[in-house]
């Protein structure tokens, strides 16, 4: 019987890392870079953004009550809409005058094609619809995603006209941010000049209703007078008819009756005001002028606000909001977004410190820096991933993030412990770390893909709760997937370069003088990035700097009671 020699196992992935080290470190550093800008450049709200596929169809149908209205028009127009695909229910109110029709569809259809559906249902509706209405049915769709993220009330020793003006011209420096959907008023209504006429004075003169509007309608106009040829050149000339001062409105000739010219100054009063209020903005019971600043849905909430923030205070500077307006802000959503972000990713810092913390009691300071590696470059990795299928970072993926936490250092410290493992047996680190991987390459791999498989049903989680949970089990495969791929191709190449071996491998005693210049430059850089403020990079490697004198300190000392006296006493 012959004897059959059995080739050691290996994992190619690894095998080739291990090959092509420095290509490794570069991509490492790309990870790095490309995971910060990826979460600074995402955009961030508290909750995931759902999208409800909501149209809504309008008809106005004048001089007709609710009964005639839901007969006439609302009927016809849910007979063809339930037919469309993807419905999940009709909503509809007839009022006098006007029809209302929401059409609700499932989450899974996009909402451009709910609103092509209905509109080709209400074409198809059109043939049933009375033959006079004044127009179309109009089809829209309902964003819930857009709403108010910041309020500016304009108030102070000014008039309302002074107070509208300003805040037109906030509305003019703010509605072109890329970020912005649209910029409302509240607190003022539009101009309006009023005609209060005189019906007594009207039947002396046998004037009508429609005397006065026909005079005022054909003088307030401007038109074309044709051209005229300068040279070899023609200009165009054109008739300004508009009116520009009420002295002007009050001179308009009514009529002229028997050698008489009626003008409108003597049937009327011409007033100049605004039109019937629909909203009121109050501020501490003051009146204010509210400049409402809705943004588009998908759109980075806070780079919003920051940039809103700048155009308010360039006015400011520019003079284009006087000194002495009060400007008051309220209804601030950036400010709630980021206490309640800043809160959850302090969780996640110290979660990591913890983490380690633990690791480094268990495994040793230099092992437990290879293993805590692979919680920045997983989280990084899933930044640039979670940016690249167009993902928001909100409180459910922060709060995955947290959950991932202790899983994502399981496959790391498999792999680092096999591979000190090999290099206890005489093995050079690079062999060492070929070998330990391709043992347990598979067994990982398996562990990892049965942690995917639960929550992976619950990314095709229907309905509104769907959409809104299946972010939590979409990051986490994702952070999973990238610790798994951290833990076979990163953390091999990094122990096999700074693993000990040879015979004080075992010895944890640090080079004090190499550690406490290794802080001194940790602190360098630190600061530098405190000064441009990156306080994420700059936080960082202050903790690293921090870990590295204590380890020189003390740190080394306890880790080392820790496994040979107190880990002793617990086995025994």
């Amino acid at each position: 019987m012959s004897d059959t020699i059995k080739k050691p196992r290996e994992f190619f992935l690894t095998s080739l890392a291990l090959r092509n080290k420095n290509t490794v470190y570069l991509l490492t550093i790309i990870i790095t870079i490309f995971g910060f800008i990826s979460y600074r450049g995402m955009p961030k709200e508290l909750f995931p953004e759902v999208v409800f596929p909501t149209i809504l169809v309008q008809t106005v149908y004048p001089g007709n009550p609710p009964i005639d209205i839901e007969n006439l028009i609302t009927r016809p127009i849910e007979k063809e809409a339930e037919d469309v695909k993807g419905l999940k229910k009709i909503t509809s109110t007839s009022l006098q005058d006007a029809s209302m029709v929401m059409v609700e569809f499932n989450t899974n259809i996009p909402l451009s094609e709910a609103l092509q559906e209905v509109k080709d249902a209400v074409d198809r509706a059109k043939g049933d619809l009375p033959t006079d209405l004044m127009t179309d049915p109009f089809v829209t769709d309902v964003d819930f995603s857009e709403f108010p993220i910041i309020n500016i009330n304009l108030s102070g020793d000014f008039s309302l006209e002074e107070l509208k003006r300003y805040a037109e011209y906030l509305e003019d420096v703010i509605e072109p941010i890329s970020e912005v959907s649209k910029v409302e008023i509240q607190g003022i209504e539009d101009r309006e000049i009023s005609i209060e006429v005189d019906l007594l004075k009207m039947e002396a003169l046998g004037l009508a209703f429609h005397d006065v509007e026909n005079a005022i309608s054909f003088e307030n106009v401007s038109m074309s007078g044709g051209d005229i040829k300068l040279g070899k050149m023609r200009r165009s000339i054109r008739i300004v008819g508009e009116f520009e001062d009420l002295k002007e409105l009050e001179g308009i000739v009514v009529k002229r009756d028997h050698g008489r010219t009626i003008y409108l100054r003597d049937v009327a009063n011409v007033v100049d005001g605004y039109a019937e209020a629909s909203t009121l903005a109050r501020l501490n019971g003051q009146p204010v002028v509210s400049v409402q600043v809705i943004k588009k849905g998908g759109e980075n909430l806070l780079n919003a606000t920051d940039k809103i923030f700048s155009a308010l205070e360039k006015a400011k500077e520019t003079g284009a909001l006087p000194a002495t307006t009060t400007v008051t802000i309220t209804n601030d959503q950036s400010d709630v977004i980021r206490k309640q972000l800043a809160n959850l990713e302090n969780s996640l810092i110290l979660g990591v410190i913890f983490v380690v913390l633990i690791l480094f009691y268990f495994l040793g300071t230099r092992n437990a820096l290879f293993v805590g590696v692979a919680i920045p470059l997983s989280m990084l990795t899933s930044f640039m991933v979670l940016n690249i299928i167009d993902y928001q970072i909100n409180m459910i993926v922060l709060f995955s993030l947290i959950l991932a936490l202790g899983m994502l250092v399981d496959n790391a410290i498999v792999v680092v412990e096999n591979i000190y493992r090999f290099v206890d047996k005489g093995y050079k680190p690079i062999d060492a770390a070929r070998l330990a991987v391709g043992e347990i390459a598979i067994p990982i791999i398996a562990s990892t893909a049965t942690t995917l498989a639960a929550f992976l049903p619950l990314a095709f989680w229907g309905g509104i709760t769907g959409e809104f949970m299946k972010n939590l089990p979409v990051t986490l495969i994702i952070v999973l997937t990238s610790s798994l791929v951290v833990a076979l191709v990163i953390i091999p190449v990094i122990s096999a370069s700074f693993i000990k071996y040879g015979e004080n491998r075992h010895d944890n005693t640090p080079d004090k003088k190499k550690a406490n210049r290794l802080a001194l430059i940790l602190v360098g850089v630190a600061s530098i990035f405190y000064i441009v403020q990156y306080f994420a990079i700059a936080n960082i490697l202050a903790i690293a700097a921090i870990i590295v004198f204590l380890n020189a300190l003390f740190f080394y000392k306890v880790e080392r009671w820790f496994r040979n006296v107190a880990l002793a006493w617990l086995e025994s």
